[in-house]
């Protein structure tokens, strides 16, 4: 497999590899779903998973941004995708812009990809697409959208992500 071809996948955690626990009575970060995921949906195109770590983006400090900006840095793999709780996806995606020469495309969910209804699925195969064909840079896709990670806020209210306001940008 060439690397020109290969798509480097890091998980972090967050709501899309979220699972229920019963007898908490809440929600964790479990094992991650993507490579379940990629497989249901018969994916063919070379990629790899590799585990950051498994924390709600709350959770996350410049520790793990760093470990992330490291891991991208050093991936073989020109393209990657990024599954980031959406919480702080926008501040990884700021770090991250200092990767030079590497598309990254940032994706989570807003409901737990374990659930029938989650738009994880979608969500990742617009990543994964993305990260095929956009040019280097960050991106975040979300809502079935592309977006350039620096003109893009999560909007809590509408529980979705839009482009920041043109003087915000």
């Amino acid at each position: 497999m060439t690397q020109e071809r290969l798509i480097t996948i890091l998980t972090t955690g967050g709501t899309i590899d979220k699972a229920y626990f019963d007898a908490l009575s809440e929600y964790q970060i479990s094992d991650s779903i993507i490579a379940h995921l990629l497989r249901i949906a018969r994916v063919t195109y070379p990629f790899e998973i590799v585990e950051v770590c498994r924390k709600d983006s709350l959770e996350l400090d410049e520790a793990d941004r760093t470990k992330l900006l490291a891991m991208a840095r050093g991936a073989q793999a020109k393209r990657i995708v990024i599954t980031h709780g959406t919480d702080t996806m926008t501040v990884s995606a700021e770090a991250l812009a200092a990767v030079e020469g590497k598309t990254i495309v940032l994706v989570g969910a807003l409901a737990p990809a374990r659930f029938s209804e989650s738009d994880a699925a979608f969500n990742l195969g617009m990543a994964f697409a993305a990260a095929q064909i956009a040019p280097p840079g960050v991106y975040i896709t979300m809502n079935g959208t592309v977006f350039d990670a620096r003109q893009v806020i999560k909007d809590r209210e509408a529980g979705a992500f839009v482009l920041r306001p043109i003087g915000n940008r």
